[in-house]
């Protein structure tokens, strides 16, 4: 392909992933309305609402000879379920605000990740990106509360963002080879399996939820899982996961917005600065995005 068509292609990949995250930001207040739904439940019926609609595009697109990508594209799907799991269950150790400031340092170990075992080598202007983006996501978390607790559950929300590194990466690598909707119905598949196990090693209850549940969690699945991963998973597949990772940092700001206009709830100016700090982080990196190994 032409310096033309990939640029415009790498343009309509970051929008994609930009829609894609912004679309995440209604997974905070649909998490919130699927109660008394416990966490493993409101993953398995995520997965499973997605799994047909996905099961069913990912047919239509599959490829040939592309095992090793699908590989990939199931290890996604482990660390995603790994990365959830760990997330709420650190949840019952500190606070959401301490466990959703620690997730956000995703973007830092992808781009470890990328440069010690890859061989990517980040420009300077990318790395103020990545900087500005972090004091961003810092300013949130502060904004919503975050304070440092027993330490238990810091530890854990930190290792949920490495295992959400390990998935961007993964399923990165998996859209080499794989379409955007054949990736996707992997990773759903893969986590589906993975939190119904879980669920049913810890008893949990799979029915009994009042009518409003059950239709935040199809939401869930519909919008969350099928049309905002939808989007990213496409758009993965034309920006560098650096850059991937980093723009995902959007969901954080839509979760801001979008409680402010449909729940009412205030913007604090300290939430006003950590938005404008991920904004312009995610600019300066995608004017300077990372130059690949082979590059």
């Amino acid at each position: 392909m032409d310096g033309g068509g990939s640029e415009q292609a790498g343009a309509r990949g970051l929008a994609a992933v930009v829609l894609g995250a912004c679309l995440l930001g209604f997974a905070a207040m649909l998490v919130r309305w699927s109660a008394p739904a416990g966490p493993l439940v409101i993953g398995f019926y995520r997965m499973a609402f997605a799994l047909p609609l996905v099961a069913w595009m990912g047919w239509r697109t599959r490829g040939t000879g592309v095992g090793k990508a699908r590989g990939w594209a199931l290890l996604a799907g482990l660390c995603f379920s790994a990365d959830l799991w760990l997330w709420h269950t650190a949840l019952n150790h500190t606070s959401a605000a301490n466990a959703t400031l620690l997730v956000g340092l995703a973007p830092l170990w992808v781009a470890a990740i990328s440069v010690v075992w890859m061989g990517t080598r980040l420009r300077k202007r990318f790395l103020l990106g990545l900087a500005l983006a972090l004091a961003g996501g810092l300013v949130l978390g502060l904004a919503k509360g975050a304070r440092w607790g027993t330490g238990r559950g810091e530890l854990l929300a930190a290792l949920a963002s490495v295992a959400y590194a390990c998935f961007t990466l993964a399923l990165g690598r998996a859209r080499r080879d794989l379409a955007a909707p054949e990736a996707l119905a992997w990773v759903v598949l893969c986590c589906t399996v993975c939190f119904g196990l879980l669920g049913l090693l810890e008893g949990v209850a799979f029915r009994g939820f009042p009518p409003r549940a059950w239709l935040a969690l199809a939401a869930l699945g519909l919008v969350v899982q099928v049309a905002a991963w939808w989007l990213i998973t496409w758009g993965l597949g034309h920006v560098p996961m650096n850059l991937g990772a980093m723009t995902l940092m959007v969901q954080s700001v839509a979760t801001v917005g979008l409680g402010w206009i449909l729940l009412g709830e205030a913007v604090r100016p300290l939430q006003g600065a950590g938005i404008l700090l991920v904004l312009a982080g995610i600019a300066f990196s995608a004017l300077s995005p990372p130059v690949p190994a082979s590059d």
